[in-house]
Protein backbone atom coordinates (compact mmCIF):
# COMPACT_ATOMS: atom_id res chain seq x y z
CA UNK A 1 0.00 0.00 0.00
CA UNK A 2 2.83 2.41 0.82
CA UNK A 3 6.07 3.28 -0.96
CA UNK A 4 9.15 1.84 0.81
CA UNK A 5 10.65 5.32 1.36
CA UNK A 6 7.40 7.02 2.41
CA UNK A 7 8.87 8.24 5.70
CA UNK A 8 12.45 8.82 4.54
CA UNK A 9 13.79 11.83 6.42
CA UNK A 10 10.93 11.72 8.93
CA UNK A 11 11.54 11.56 12.70
CA UNK A 12 8.73 10.02 14.74
CA UNK A 13 8.29 9.59 18.50
CA UNK A 14 6.07 6.75 19.73
CA UNK A 15 5.19 6.73 23.43
CA UNK A 16 4.76 3.30 24.95
CA UNK A 17 6.74 2.08 21.95
CA UNK A 18 8.50 -0.81 23.64
CA UNK A 19 5.64 -3.28 23.51
CA UNK A 20 2.25 -4.04 21.98
CA UNK A 21 0.56 -1.56 19.67
CA UNK A 22 3.29 1.05 20.05
CA UNK A 23 6.02 -1.38 19.07
CA UNK A 24 4.04 -2.50 16.02
CA UNK A 25 3.51 1.06 14.81
CA UNK A 26 7.14 2.01 15.45
CA UNK A 27 8.26 -1.01 13.43
CA UNK A 28 6.10 -0.03 10.46
CA UNK A 29 7.37 3.55 10.45
CA UNK A 30 10.96 2.31 10.65
CA UNK A 31 10.36 -0.08 7.76
CA UNK A 32 9.14 2.88 5.71
CA UNK A 33 12.34 4.84 6.33
CA UNK A 34 11.68 6.97 9.43
CA UNK A 35 14.11 7.58 12.27
CA UNK A 36 12.27 6.33 15.34
CA UNK A 37 12.22 7.37 18.99
CA UNK A 38 10.40 5.24 21.55
CA UNK A 39 9.86 5.72 25.26
CA UNK A 40 8.46 3.65 28.08
CA UNK A 41 8.65 3.20 31.83
CA UNK A 42 10.72 0.02 31.47
CA UNK A 43 13.94 1.30 29.93
CA UNK A 44 15.35 -2.20 29.51
CA UNK A 45 12.30 -3.22 27.47
CA UNK A 46 12.48 -0.10 25.30
CA UNK A 47 16.20 -0.62 24.68
CA UNK A 48 15.66 -4.29 23.80
CA UNK A 49 12.93 -3.30 21.35
CA UNK A 50 15.18 -0.70 19.74
CA UNK A 51 17.93 -3.28 19.22
CA UNK A 52 15.45 -5.85 17.90
CA UNK A 53 13.91 -3.48 15.36
CA UNK A 54 17.24 -2.20 14.09
CA UNK A 55 18.57 -5.74 13.73
CA UNK A 56 15.50 -6.61 11.68
CA UNK A 57 15.10 -3.48 9.54
CA UNK A 58 18.24 -1.39 9.94
CA UNK A 59 17.75 2.33 10.37
CA UNK A 60 17.77 4.24 13.64
CA UNK A 61 15.71 3.60 16.79
CA UNK A 62 16.54 5.50 19.97
CA UNK A 63 14.95 4.44 23.25
CA UNK A 64 14.23 6.46 26.39
CA UNK A 65 13.17 5.18 29.78
CA UNK A 66 10.81 7.58 31.52
CA UNK A 67 7.38 7.94 33.04
CA UNK A 68 5.27 10.34 30.96
CA UNK A 69 3.42 11.34 34.13
CA UNK A 70 6.55 13.35 34.96
CA UNK A 71 6.18 16.59 32.98
CA UNK A 72 9.79 17.67 33.49
CA UNK A 73 11.16 14.30 32.39
CA UNK A 74 8.97 14.50 29.28
CA UNK A 75 10.19 17.99 28.42
CA UNK A 76 13.80 16.96 28.95
CA UNK A 77 13.40 13.96 26.64
CA UNK A 78 11.75 15.98 23.89
CA UNK A 79 14.41 18.68 24.23
CA UNK A 80 17.12 16.04 23.81
CA UNK A 81 15.45 14.67 20.68
CA UNK A 82 15.11 18.15 19.13
CA UNK A 83 18.82 18.82 19.61
CA UNK A 84 19.37 16.57 16.57
CA UNK A 85 16.54 18.19 14.62
CA UNK A 86 12.77 18.54 14.91
CA UNK A 87 10.41 15.63 15.10
CA UNK A 88 7.98 15.36 12.21
CA UNK A 89 5.46 13.05 13.91
CA UNK A 90 4.22 11.99 17.32
CA UNK A 91 2.16 8.96 18.26
CA UNK A 92 0.52 9.17 21.69
CA UNK A 93 0.17 5.49 22.49
CA UNK A 94 1.23 5.10 26.15
CA UNK A 95 -1.76 4.18 28.30
CA UNK A 96 -3.04 2.02 31.11
CA UNK A 97 -6.36 0.39 31.88
CA UNK A 98 -8.05 -2.32 33.91
CA UNK A 99 -11.62 -3.38 34.59
CA UNK A 100 -13.23 -2.55 37.92
CA UNK A 101 -16.58 -1.68 39.38
CA UNK A 102 -16.37 2.06 39.88
CA UNK A 103 -17.50 1.82 43.50
CA UNK A 104 -14.46 -0.38 44.16
CA UNK A 105 -11.93 2.08 42.71
CA UNK A 106 -9.42 3.74 45.01
CA UNK A 107 -8.14 7.27 44.29
CA UNK A 108 -4.76 5.69 43.57
CA UNK A 109 -6.32 3.32 41.05
CA UNK A 110 -8.11 6.17 39.29
CA UNK A 111 -4.99 8.33 39.22
CA UNK A 112 -2.88 5.48 37.86
CA UNK A 113 -4.92 5.63 34.64
CA UNK A 114 -5.78 9.34 34.46
CA UNK A 115 -2.22 10.50 35.09
CA UNK A 116 -0.84 8.39 32.23
CA UNK A 117 -3.60 8.78 29.67
CA UNK A 118 -4.75 12.36 30.17
CA UNK A 119 -1.87 14.17 31.89
CA UNK A 120 0.93 12.23 30.21
CA UNK A 121 -0.54 12.57 26.73
CA UNK A 122 -0.91 16.31 27.21
CA UNK A 123 2.63 16.69 28.55
CA UNK A 124 4.13 14.96 25.51
CA UNK A 125 1.90 16.75 23.00
CA UNK A 126 2.62 20.16 24.48
CA UNK A 127 6.37 19.54 24.73
CA UNK A 128 6.52 18.61 21.05
CA UNK A 129 3.96 21.15 19.83
CA UNK A 130 5.53 24.18 21.46
CA UNK A 131 8.85 23.35 19.80
CA UNK A 132 7.18 22.93 16.44
CA UNK A 133 5.53 26.32 16.82
CA UNK A 134 8.69 28.07 18.05
CA UNK A 135 10.73 26.68 15.15
CA UNK A 136 8.06 27.11 12.49
CA UNK A 137 7.98 23.36 11.83
CA UNK A 138 4.92 21.44 10.58
CA UNK A 139 3.98 18.27 12.41
CA UNK A 140 1.46 15.48 12.69
CA UNK A 141 0.11 13.87 15.86
CA UNK A 142 -1.81 10.61 16.09
CA UNK A 143 -3.30 9.66 19.46
CA UNK A 144 -4.69 6.26 20.35
CA UNK A 145 -8.09 6.55 22.01
CA UNK A 146 -11.00 4.10 22.45
CA UNK A 147 -14.46 3.66 20.99
CA UNK A 148 -15.91 4.39 24.43
CA UNK A 149 -15.35 8.12 23.90
CA UNK A 150 -18.53 7.91 21.79
CA UNK A 151 -20.77 5.94 24.13
CA UNK A 152 -19.19 5.65 27.58
CA UNK A 153 -17.21 2.89 29.22
CA UNK A 154 -18.86 1.12 32.14
CA UNK A 155 -16.34 -0.65 34.39
CA UNK A 156 -13.45 1.25 32.76
CA UNK A 157 -14.50 4.75 33.83
CA UNK A 158 -10.98 6.17 34.44
CA UNK A 159 -9.98 5.18 30.92
CA UNK A 160 -13.24 6.39 29.37
CA UNK A 161 -12.89 9.78 31.06
CA UNK A 162 -9.20 10.16 30.22
CA UNK A 163 -9.44 8.99 26.61
CA UNK A 164 -12.38 11.37 26.14
CA UNK A 165 -10.04 14.15 27.23
CA UNK A 166 -7.50 13.08 24.57
CA UNK A 167 -10.31 12.94 21.99
CA UNK A 168 -11.27 16.52 22.90
CA UNK A 169 -7.63 17.63 22.92
CA UNK A 170 -7.33 16.32 19.37
CA UNK A 171 -10.24 18.45 18.17
CA UNK A 172 -9.22 21.49 20.20
CA UNK A 173 -5.59 21.62 19.12
CA UNK A 174 -6.46 20.80 15.50
CA UNK A 175 -8.16 24.19 15.38
CA UNK A 176 -5.74 26.05 17.64
CA UNK A 177 -2.60 24.79 15.92
CA UNK A 178 -3.90 24.40 12.37
CA UNK A 179 -2.41 27.75 11.37
CA UNK A 180 1.01 26.40 12.37
CA UNK A 181 0.62 23.47 9.92
CA UNK A 182 0.22 21.03 12.80
CA UNK A 183 -2.35 18.28 12.35
CA UNK A 184 -3.87 16.11 15.09
CA UNK A 185 -5.96 13.00 14.54
CA UNK A 186 -6.84 9.97 16.61
CA UNK A 187 -7.56 6.27 16.21
CA UNK A 188 -10.06 4.38 18.33
CA UNK A 189 -9.17 0.74 17.71
CA UNK A 190 -11.29 -2.18 18.72
CA UNK A 191 -9.59 -5.06 20.46
CA UNK A 192 -6.23 -6.01 19.00
CA UNK A 193 -5.11 -8.68 21.46
CA UNK A 194 -1.91 -8.08 23.40
CA UNK A 195 -0.76 -9.87 26.53
CA UNK A 196 -0.87 -6.87 28.85
CA UNK A 197 -4.23 -5.58 27.67
CA UNK A 198 -5.93 -8.99 27.78
CA UNK A 199 -4.64 -9.67 31.29
CA UNK A 200 -6.26 -6.49 32.63
CA UNK A 201 -9.43 -6.23 30.54
CA UNK A 202 -10.35 -9.90 30.02
CA UNK A 203 -8.68 -11.76 32.90
CA UNK A 204 -9.06 -15.52 32.68
CA UNK A 205 -10.18 -15.47 29.05
CA UNK A 206 -8.37 -16.31 25.85
CA UNK A 207 -7.12 -13.01 24.32
CA UNK A 208 -9.74 -11.60 21.98
CA UNK A 209 -12.30 -14.32 22.70
CA UNK A 210 -15.06 -12.07 24.02
CA UNK A 211 -14.53 -9.32 21.46
CA UNK A 212 -14.52 -11.71 18.50
CA UNK A 213 -17.73 -13.35 19.66
CA UNK A 214 -19.56 -10.03 19.90
CA UNK A 215 -18.10 -8.33 16.81
CA UNK A 216 -20.20 -7.96 13.62
CA UNK A 217 -17.23 -9.18 11.57
CA UNK A 218 -16.61 -12.08 13.94
CA UNK A 219 -13.01 -11.26 14.73
CA UNK A 220 -10.61 -8.94 16.47
CA UNK A 221 -8.33 -6.44 14.76
CA UNK A 222 -4.80 -7.01 13.53
CA UNK A 223 -1.59 -5.12 14.08
CA UNK A 224 -1.22 -4.65 10.33
CA UNK A 225 -4.55 -2.82 10.13
CA UNK A 226 -3.50 -0.45 12.89
CA UNK A 227 -0.08 0.05 11.31
CA UNK A 228 -1.62 0.98 7.98
CA UNK A 229 -4.12 3.45 9.41
CA UNK A 230 -1.53 5.15 11.63
CA UNK A 231 0.83 5.37 8.65
CA UNK A 232 -1.83 7.05 6.52
CA UNK A 233 -2.69 9.58 9.21
CA UNK A 234 0.96 10.52 9.82
CA UNK A 235 1.77 10.73 6.13
CA UNK A 236 1.07 13.56 3.68
CA UNK A 237 -1.55 11.53 1.83
CA UNK A 238 -4.30 13.92 2.93
CA UNK A 239 -2.80 16.94 4.68
CA UNK A 240 -6.20 18.63 5.01
CA UNK A 241 -7.37 15.86 7.36
CA UNK A 242 -7.22 17.04 10.95
CA UNK A 243 -9.26 16.95 14.15
CA UNK A 244 -10.73 13.54 13.35
CA UNK A 245 -11.07 10.35 15.36
CA UNK A 246 -11.41 7.19 13.26
CA UNK A 247 -12.91 4.13 14.93
CA UNK A 248 -11.39 0.94 13.56
CA UNK A 249 -13.28 -1.91 15.20
CA UNK A 250 -15.24 -3.87 12.58
CA UNK A 251 -18.43 -2.03 13.53
CA UNK A 252 -18.23 -3.28 17.11
CA UNK A 253 -19.16 -0.07 18.87
CA UNK A 254 -22.08 0.51 16.49
CA UNK A 255 -23.53 -2.93 17.19
CA UNK A 256 -22.73 -3.52 20.85
CA UNK A 257 -21.59 -0.22 22.30
CA UNK A 258 -18.05 -1.58 22.14
CA UNK A 259 -17.74 -1.55 25.91
CA UNK A 260 -17.98 -3.74 28.99
CA UNK A 261 -21.69 -3.43 29.78
CA UNK A 262 -22.16 -7.21 29.95
CA UNK A 263 -19.96 -7.30 33.05
CA UNK A 264 -22.96 -6.05 35.04
CA UNK A 265 -23.89 -9.74 35.30
CA UNK A 266 -20.71 -10.67 37.18
CA UNK A 267 -20.93 -11.87 40.76
CA UNK A 268 -18.81 -10.63 43.65
CA UNK A 269 -16.77 -13.82 43.31
CA UNK A 270 -16.06 -13.16 39.64
CA UNK A 271 -14.95 -9.61 40.40
CA UNK A 272 -12.61 -10.90 43.10
CA UNK A 273 -11.13 -13.40 40.66
CA UNK A 274 -10.60 -10.59 38.15
CA UNK A 275 -8.91 -8.38 40.77
CA UNK A 276 -6.61 -11.24 41.75
CA UNK A 277 -5.66 -11.85 38.12
CA UNK A 278 -4.98 -8.16 37.48
CA UNK A 279 -2.86 -7.84 40.63
CA UNK A 280 -0.89 -10.91 39.57
CA UNK A 281 -0.15 -9.26 36.21
CA UNK A 282 0.87 -6.05 37.97
CA UNK A 283 3.33 -7.96 40.16
CA UNK A 284 4.75 -9.64 37.05
CA UNK A 285 5.26 -6.25 35.41
CA UNK A 286 6.98 -4.83 38.51
CA UNK A 287 9.32 -7.82 38.64
CA UNK A 288 10.26 -7.24 35.01
CA UNK A 289 11.06 -3.59 35.71
CA UNK A 290 13.27 -4.41 38.70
Amino acid sequence: MFQPDLFKGQRILVTGGGTGLGKAMAEKFLELGADIYICGRRESVAQATAQELMAKHGGSVQAFGLDIRDAQAVDDMVGTIFQDGPLTGLVNNAAGNFISRTEDLSPRGFDAIANIVMHGTFYVTQAVGKRWIAGGHPGSVVSIVVTWVENGGPFVVPSAMSKSAVHTMTKSLATEWGGHRIRLNAIGPGEIPTEGMSARLSPGQKPGERAAKNNPMGRTGTMEELQNLATFLLSDGCPWLTGQTIFMDGGGYLATGGNFYELREWTDEQWQQARDAIQSQNRKDRDQRS
